[in-house]
């Protein structure tokens, strides 16, 4: 157990991300061997009574799993403080209010983050304090590297733990396992073997009252600007020499400066969508121009498709196409690795099922290897067989595992911040063509699988 931190203070208590994700992964993370004791304070522009913030606690954790003598007693000490977190005087009421070493959970939206890291300048940080950061990480490239430079004067990078839930999934740390501990995968896995990679993340949750953040961003910004391009990242970096934060993130941010839009063209590289009316797991979704909140004349787009190549000797002609997009029937959340077919089949084969492919599934956790082996009936015609592995969760889920690298002040799952610019250095050509009309926005029922017109990707089952 660390005992570095001595206050945890939530910078937007009152929000559903605290409610429905915060909240619950600190509650497994307290009730876990790792465990940690320590305050927790939250901040919120609304009013609440410590009474109704400590019940608030208690509900969310029990969703984090089975309370314990440390859950609780977190809960029962912990504090809410109205304030507001834009105003130099509030921030100092707050960090005075702090015991031992803080760390700074933002759960609030990009432009408050921004202009609370503005006024904590004129406060200051105590020695060795903490800032967590909720994704995303300013509002485009400009607003980034102003954020960045910002932060820069607060407290060191190492200091400066940006979430990204997605890298505290145990499937995608097992990326790490399967890629570096696996001769028989790093040999193969480059441009010379590899054919195509799609990484997929497609749900089927809509809007769920998120207008106010989502109809400003679209599912490029919400998902591939920062989770799936991260994601592909470690898919493709070149073998660190240890998992140290400096080595691994090193890597990744390596793979980005190489990133691009497929052969240069952001018009080409990318398609979006939105969903109209339709029903979905039993639930009857409007339009989304429909949806409260929402306005129209923005085109926000809530599935996006981008096709990205790596310049690079490992990856060259090789293209990572990234997908996401809401109230889709068929969930499909996953890596998909299609090898190169073999460049010959002796004379008296039959059948093609097809190339190798390796899928690494998001949700649930589970590794599947597709061969090509001699069929049952007729040994000469090939048939399909399927390798699959369930991977055991982890003892923490994202949220846990996140918090745990923030208050252990261990930014190995953080994002760094050459890292974050990339990433929106990548999507800024497509995210302007498409701000200017220059593709079409298509349209697909929501509960479909997209739009009609658009090629099955990567990565459902054939049926």
């Amino acid at each position: 157990m660390v005992d570095h931190i001595g206050t945890l203070v939530i910078l937007g208590a009152g929000g559903d991300l605290t409610k429905r994700l915060l909240l619950p992964g600190l509650g497994q993370l307290l009730s876990s061997s790792r465990g940690y004791d320590l305050r927790l304070i939250g901040v919120g522009f609304d009013p609440m009574t410590d009474a109704e913030w400590r019940a608030r606690i208690v509900e969310s954790f029990a969703q984090g799993g089975p309370e314990s003598p440390r859950s609780t007693k977190v809960a029962h000490n912990s504090v809410y403080l109205q304030a507001d977190v834009t105003k130099p005087d509030d921030l100092t009421r707050i960090l005075a209010a702090t015991t031992g070493t803080p760390a700074l959970y933002f759960a609030l939206p990009p432009h408050v983050t921004i202009l609370s890291i503005a006024a904590l300048e004129k406060v200051g940080l105590p020695k060795g304090a903490v800032l967590g950061m909720e994704k995303p990480f300013g509002t485009d490239l400009r607003s980034a590297q102003a954020l960045n430079r910002q932060l820069a004067k607060l407290l060191p990078e190492k200091h400066i733990h940006r979430v990204d839930h997605f890298l505290g999934k145990s499937t995608v740390l097992n990326l790490l396992g399967l890629r570096f501990t696996n001769r028989m995968f790093e040999q193969v896995w480059s441009a010379e073997h590899i054919e195509r990679v799609d990484i997929v993340f497609d749900e089927a949750l809509g809007l769920e009252g998120r207008a106010g953040y989502y109809d400003k961003a679209g599912a490029l910004v919400d998902m591939i600007q920062s989770h799936l391009l991260l994601v592909m990242a470690l898919t493709a970096m070149e073998p660190p020499s240890s998992l140290d934060a400096d080595d691994l993130r090193g890597s990744m941010a390596q793979v980005l400066r190489a990133t691009h839009a497929w052969k240069g063209d952001p018009v080409a590289a990318g398609r979006r969508a939105r969903y109209t009316g339709g029903t979905i797991e039993g639930r009857k979704l409007p339009a989304y121009v429909k949806e409260a909140g929402v306005n129209p004349e923005l085109d926000t787009e809530t599935l996006a498709e981008v096709t990205v190549g790596i310049e690079n000797w490992r990856w060259a002609g090789v293209p990572f196409r990234l997908r996401s997009g809401k109230a889709i029937a068929d969930k499909c959340q996953k890596i998909v690795v299609t090898f190169k077919d073999v460049p010959h089949r002796p004379y008296g084969f039959t059948g093609n099922p097809g190339p190798a492919r390796l899928t690494i599934s998001l949700t649930p956790d589970s590794i599947e290897l597709e061969l090509n082996i001699n069929g049952e009936v007729d040994p000469f015609t090939l048939d399909r067989v399927s390798l699959n592995v369930q991977l055991a969760k982890g003892e923490l889920g994202p949220y846990g595992e996140v918090l745990h690298g923030i208050l252990s002040d261990d930014p190995t799952l953080s994002v760094r911040a050459d890292a974050v610019e990339e990433c929106w250095r990548i999507v800024a050509p497509i995210l302007s063509a498409w701000r200017k009309g220059a593709a079409p926005i298509a349209s697909y029922r929501a509960g479909s699988g997209g739009p009609a017109a658009w090629h099955q990707h990567v990565g459902r089952r054939r049926t």
